[in-house]
């Protein structure tokens, strides 16, 4: 009896820091990256003492750590794309640079974790500073929420906060290729999440803005875009079944411990019910 070989599913690398209760960071990665039919390969950035309260504290690994994951993996599997999160340490983000530059036609997917969900500080000033300079040239896509967009895009002419769409423009200037700037952190009725390309806004979602809070939602996100992205989806079309997705991991989100909630990334295998928002898409004109 032969054996056929299964067909390989889309490879995704992702390079973040460790969450013991795998509400965010590399383990939300990986159940977000299989859950959409990917198989997720991993560079260990640092490691994190958190819960769904709050981060104690951050260990960076070594650069070296960080880029023999990388490399050996590379040079074993064909990877479809990259997705970037924490990386712990200014040289963990010129590592992690110099890498993906060898592989310039991969897709590169940039959430830029600068604060836990309590606003606990993940990238200081010299991260952000490295990330501007050697990482936003080669990002495909780059997904802040509006606070992180304000921070990572801000200079020294402003004398108050620029608006969402100064930020998105500042952060394609800056080499980003797409910004999607989420509004889970907006005072505002609905969730509005808007993605811009050099010619400015591509296409505008609102989304019912569910009661409580959740610890991992952005890193579920921009996994769910990568993996769509790796699967062979258009940049639209990656972003609106990723925040599809997302939202359903959200509306069937659990509260394991003190805190967030988490994310049900699997969330289909145990519910049957088609939960769709009403009136979730408001495409610009």
């Amino acid at each position: 009896m032969t054996h056929t070989q299964a067909p390989c599913p889309p490879l995704v690398l992702v390079f973040a820091a460790s969450d013991p209760s795998s509400g965010a960071g590399i383990q939300a990665d990986l159940l977000t990256l299989a859950s959409l039919g990917c198989h997720p390969l991993t560079a260990l950035t640092a490691v994190t003492v958190q819960d769904t309260v709050g981060v104690q504290s951050v260990q960076a690994l070594a650069a070296e750590t960080v880029e023999q994951q990388a490399r050996t993996i590379l040079e074993d599997m064909p990877v479809a794309a990259f997705k970037i999160g924490v990386l712990g340490s200014v040289e963990n983000v010129l590592a992690v640079a110099e890498i993906v530059s060898d592989y310039p036609d991969i897709p590169l997917i940039l959430d830029p974790v600068l604060a836990s969900g309590r606003g606990d500080d993940l990238s200081g000033e010299e991260i952000i500073s490295a990330m501007r300079e050697m990482l936003l040239p080669q990002t495909t896509l780059i997904t802040p929420n509006a606070p992180e967009a304000r921070r990572l895009a801000e200079n020294d002419e402003d004398d108050s906060e620029p608006a969402i769409d100064v930020c998105a423009q500042r952060l394609i200037e800056m080499g980003a290729q797409y910004v999607l700037i989420t509004g889970t952190h907006e005072n505002t009725p609905q969730v509005i999440n808007t993605l811009y390309g050099p010619d400015g806004v591509i296409r505008r979602d609102q989304w019912e803005r569910l009661p409580g809070s959740y610890h991992g939602s952005g890193c579920t996100l921009a996994s769910a875009i990568t993996g769509c992205i790796a699967g062979g989806a258009s940049i639209e079309d990656a972003v609106r079944d990723a925040q599809d997705y997302t939202w359903q991991t959200l509306k069937n989100g659990f509260r394991a411990g003190m805190g967030q909630f988490i994310p049900d990334r699997f969330f289909w295998a145990r519910n049957d019910d088609d939960d769709t928002p009403d009136d979730k898409a408001d495409e610009p004109k």
